[in-house]
């Protein structure tokens, strides 16, 4: 089986990881990752991405550290260049994409996750967290940025300078994480919520999150400025008249997501 495969039914793209023992990733794993998006993003079926392991207590263990002492430091340059890249493709894409975390996300592990839209995660006894500085780095591979804009400075600050992990529960009630299930329950609830947001309005959906990103850390004026951008497309949107034209006849909106 592929380290990384993809796969999309009903509307939902699934990119799943698979290398054992911890998911560990190199600049050849990002590779295969970043040949993996361009998948799902060129797929027309696939309007929402999940992202998930296949291997049970591991999310992701983050960077392959034995890689970072095999090779040079420029060699590790170019591999934090081309996650940064890989890993941003994902924050640019219109299609949301939502993490599902059932094990162990630590170091670029969580990382991964922090990139996505969404972080639905189990219950459990695993954690979650940026230890990097315990291996006298920090988070190279979009921690310092993101990390803060989900939880706050002062409590982000903290994670990255003690390397303290969090369990799922705190992750939850510090906003890392949007939503916790039983793992019984945490892909069916995942698949599900991915599916209905696949069958709605998904071209407002995806120009609702380049708003909210490209707004994001900008004065109000140029997030203003990106909203009348984005909104004044939807109302020439296929979508919108047929949103308008269901609310008016009172009836349920058939969307194409154009």
């Amino acid at each position: 089986m592929s380290e990384i495969s993809y796969c999309c039914a009903e509307g939902v793209g699934t990119i799943e990881l698979n290398r054992p023992p911890a998911n560990s990733y190199h600049i050849d794993v990002i590779r295969a990752l970043d040949a993996t998006i361009t998948s799902a993003e060129a797929d027309p079926a696939c309007r929402v991405v999940v992202l998930r392991s296949a291997l049970p207590g591991f999310f992701c263990g983050g960077a392959d550290i034995k890689r970072f002492l095999a090779d040079t430091p420029r060699q590790n340059m170019d591999f934090i260049a081309l996650a940064h890249e890989t890993l941003s493709r994902m924050g640019r894409s219109e299609k949301i994409y939502i993490a599902e975390i059932a094990g162990h996300a630590l170091g670029g592990g969580l990382e991964l996750a922090l990139t996505c839209d969404l972080r639905f995660a189990a219950k459990g006894q695993y954690r979650l967290g940026l230890p990097e500085v315990t291996l006298g780095i920090l988070p190279g591979n979009g921690g310092t940025q993101r990390l803060p804009a989900l939880v706050g400075i002062s409590r982000a600050l903290e994670m990255m300078i003690t390397g303290m992990p969090v369990s799922p529960e705190e992750a939850h009630r510090i906003g890392l994480v949007n939503r916790l299930y039983d793992v019984s329950e945490l892909a069916e609830r995942t698949t599900e919520f991915a599916r209905g947001l696949a069958a709605s309005a998904t071209f407002a959906v995806g120009k609702i999150k380049r708003s909210v990103w490209d707004g994001n850390g900008q004065p109000l004026e140029a997030g203003l400025a990106s909203e009348r951008h984005n909104i004044g497309i939807l109302f020439n949107s296929a979508d919108a008249v047929e949103g308008f034209a269901a609310f008016t006849e009172k009836r349920k909106a058939r969307f194409s997501g154009r």
